[in-house]
């Protein structure tokens, strides 16, 4: 008959959605690609103080020198924190894809929470170390690593922060609105993953 339409079911799909939201299947956001890309440059930047770390650790006859000891004990808590904090921010993104907005909240503040706790817990270490900045070579690298990665978990902690405020306004996360959740746990993941080689190349490998 003239004038009528066939309606396939992918037609009848499409009905339902609206513009911006087959618009967002058709093409990947942005965002998260930005996102990646900037953490590829920062584990080249990482990548860089490592391998010079390596390099003057090859090249001394003792390391570390004299006066300048390692503890490992609150290093070892403030890594078990860090790296446990990283299921518990999955748990809250795992929370806001069923649309569960309470449990986001409750499982992202306590990733803030263990968050704050290593930087409180590696300010203290700083206190307590007996050497500075400029004591030695290994002194030089060790504030220059640690405290870079620190600078980076403290930016985590603010895009978590971040987060938990944004999600006072309603409708602005749901199970099928959820990007910014997302972008603050692969920045917390590498955040921690970035610690673990750190852990082991200046605690760890320390001691032998």
């Amino acid at each position: 008959m003239q004038g009528s339409t066939i309606n396939s079911p992918e037609t009848a799909v499409e009905a339902t959605l609206s513009p911006a939201m087959i618009t967002h299947q058709a093409h990947p956001d942005l965002r998260v690609w930005g996102l990646l890309t900037f953490l590829v440059s920062e584990s080249l930047m990482f990548g860089g103080f490592f391998a010079a770390y390596l390099l003057i650790r090859g090249a001394a006859a003792t390391w570390p020198p004299e006066g300048t000891e390692v503890e490992l004990l609150l290093p070892s808590i403030n890594t078990v924190i860090l790296v446990s904090s990283s299921f518990v921010i999955h748990l809250g993104d795992v929370a806001i894809k069923k649309n569960d907005l309470a449990g986001m909240r409750k499982w992202y503040g306590i990733t803030a929470l263990m968050g704050a706790i290593f930087l409180l817990g590696q300010v203290y270490e700083y206190m307590n170390l007996g050497y500075g900045l400029s004591t030695n070579v290994f002194a030089n690298c060790f504030y220059l690593m640690t405290g870079f990665h620190g600078l980076h978990v403290f930016i985590g902690l603010l895009l978590i922060l971040g987060v938990l405020w944004r999600s006072r306004r309603p409708g602005h996360y749901s199970d099928h609105k959820h990007t910014g959740i997302e972008m603050a746990e692969i920045y917390w993941h590498f955040v921690d993953i970035i610690w673990i080689v750190l852990f082991a190349l200046v605690y760890i490998l320390t001691l032998f």
